[in-house]
């Protein structure tokens, strides 16, 4: 009887201390959990009144203009003069190859001659004149031996194609021609191609231009029946005078003449064929 009254008491003490025990380890945890905060939520009022950022607009660029192609009717056709034509006999300065290639000699030429800028013999370009031979402008400019800023003198400016090629080579360059229609034409065509540094005048080229003389080069273009000592007066020491010499309409030899000093030299470099010069002489 006595042991069963002390397991009773005993299992009521132990009652008692787990019972301790459990509110004791609520209370703690009670105490480190914090409590929750509701998170708030926004009705869908709130959410289309909220304020949307405004975009940036950038301005869009002006467009640049599109170049508009220009045309060289003329290329293909310097290109073949200049390596069937030119190269081909033996014509090798560099700077007198790429005048060549760059003048637009079918700006030069009448319009019925269009077709035959670039052929291998010369033009008639009116008042009984012509536009020389492609190789034979190249050739005479090439035994000038022009550098960069020699001054230089052509005798029957033309049509002035030949005038362009030695502004391409040099940029002193005056030329003179007799017949006053063909020195307003060409002098209006130097303008128009952008060959503004060349001096053209309309006057008997026999006699030279004084004015600008000495010149490190000239040029004859047409052919007097004897060397105009007019022109050998006006060259520089070591200048070079290249031209066609003979009587009109007969056998005409150009020629190469160079000024040392006060002696002149001279070298026949072949037949030609020009117009005469004229003049009143």
């Amino acid at each position: 009887m006595m042991l069963r009254d002390e397991i009773q008491r005993t299992i009521r003490v132990a009652i008692a201390l787990a019972s301790m025990l459990g509110f004791i380890f609520l209370t703690a945890c009670a105490e480190e959990t914090p409590p929750l905060t509701p998170t708030p939520v926004l009705s869908p009022v709130e959410v289309t009144q909220m304020p949307l950022p405004t975009p940036t607009v950038k301005p869009s660029p002006t467009p640049e203009p599109t170049p508009t192609a220009v045309i060289d009717r003329g290329y293909f056709g310097r290109q073949q003069m200049v390596w069937n034509q030119l190269r081909a006999r033996g014509v090798a300065d560099e700077a007198v190859l790429a005048a060549m290639e760059t003048v637009p000699r079918h700006e030069f030429v009448p319009d019925k001659y269009l077709d035959q800028a670039y052929a291998d013999h010369p033009l008639p370009i009116g008042y009984g004149q012509t536009i020389s031979q492609p190789f034979i402008v190249a050739w005479m400019t090439e035994l000038l031996q022009l550098e960069r800023g020699d001054k230089v003198l052509e005798i029957g400016t033309g049509s002035a194609y030949q005038a362009a090629v030695l502004a391409e080579v040099t940029d002193q360059v005056y030329t003179m021609e007799i017949i006053e229609e063909l020195e307003k034409s060409a002098e209006e065509r130097l303008k128009r191609l952008g060959y503004t540094q060349v001096k053209v005048k309309h006057a008997d080229g026999y006699y030279g231009w004084e004015e600008y003389a000495p010149y490190d080069a000239i040029i004859v273009t047409c052919a007097p029946d004897h060397i105009p000592q007019p022109l050998i007066q006006q060259l520089k020491d070591d200048g070079r005078l290249v031209i066609p010499v003979g009587p009109p309409g007969g056998y005409q030899s150009l020629w190469l003449i160079t000024k040392q000093g006060d002696q002149v030299l001279t070298r026949n470099l072949g037949g030609v064929r020009f117009v005469p010069l004229t003049g009143e002489r």
